[in-house]
């Protein structure tokens, strides 16, 4: 399948409530929007359909997982050939009894399911306990091959991780994509919540330059409460972004409001780039192997 060489992308950076309903009726009418505006691929963040539910342990919330294919990505398929788009949607997966994954779906254009992925790298921190609710996942990092390209999608914490860009762009992906929920605890001062926030965006410019191919990386924005109490929840910062092959920002958004990026990205700059910068050429596999091991003792 021959990719585009210049692909219009949109990311969708909303606030939340408790209304799984109107958080979805409101994710549906931002890609429209985006599509009016010539995006073919639509970018959700991460657990678009409801608040952040991890932190705290409930296994209530649990009720809030739905099967792939489900009503969402059902709905949302219907609604990507009704566009003629790709869009990447983040679900909380039920794949069994007590067996649960935070999944990205991709959406074809026609409708069916392109593939999906299963968030590898599962936090488990203060307001973040994921791992009570999220078997890691198990179909590894393989990008998903559409009409609009072979996209690396990749889940919020796996942000942190260079091998799980690596390993995608070694497979092919021409796009790294990342759903995210990540915001600040309240408590911290405006210094710390800037140095927060700039790593979070630097670590990810860095995986565009290190494999020479775009990042789009969607975020949600406002603050949630800590439904126990025990905190004062998260304020989640926002600023999703769309980087090119050399870490240049191509658009970002602010840290306050709900926003629909729209950009135009020129595949043939990424091979020019990579032609500029062989990072994979120079690789020094021979002398990798100790990346295998969690620390060199």
């Amino acid at each position: 399948m021959t990719s585009p060489a210049k692909l219009t992308v949109a990311l969708v950076q909303q606030s939340n409530t408790d209304n799984a309903q109107d958080n979805m009726a409101k994710s549906m009418s931002a890609i429209r929007e985006a599509a009016q505006k010539g995006a073919k691929l639509v970018v959700l963040q991460e657990l678009h359909r409801s608040l952040y539910f991890c932190q705290t342990e409930n296994v209530d919330v649990f009720d809030l997982a739905e099967t792939i294919p489900g009503p969402s990505s059902n709905a949302l398929g219907e609604l990507a050939k009704e566009l003629g788009i790709v869009i990447v949607a983040s679900l909380f997966e039920k794949r069994a009894t007590g067996l649960y994954h935070n999944t990205a779906v991709v959406l074809e254009q026609d409708g069916s399911i392109a593939g999906k992925y299963r968030k590898m790298h599962i936090p488990d921190d203060p307001g973040f306990y994921e791992k009570f609710y999220f078997t890691p996942g198990d179909i590894g990092f393989e990008p998903i091959q559409t009409s609009v390209g072979k996209l690396g999608v990749l889940v919020c914490w796996d942000q942190w991780f260079p091998e799980a860009a690596r390993l995608m762009a070694m497979a092919g992906a021409e796009v790294l994509i990342y759903p995210t929920a990540i915001g600040w605890d309240t408590n911290d001062d405006v210094a710390e919540q800037t140095r927060q926030k700039d790593a979070w965006v630097i670590s990810q410019r860095a995986h565009a330059v290190a494999n020479g191919v775009p990042v789009i990386s969607c975020n949600r924005v406002g603050h949630e409460s800590d439904p126990s109490g025990q905190s004062d929840g998260i304020s989640f910062w926002g600023n999703s972004f769309i980087a090119g092959p050399q870490g240049e920002l191509l658009a970002e958004a602010n840290n306050t409001d709900e926003q629909i990026l729209v950009v135009e990205i020129d595949q043939k700059r990424s091979e020019n780039v990579r032609r500029i910068w062989p990072f994979l050429r120079d690789r020094r596999i021979d002398h990798y192997k100790d990346l295998t091991k969690i620390y060199r003792d």
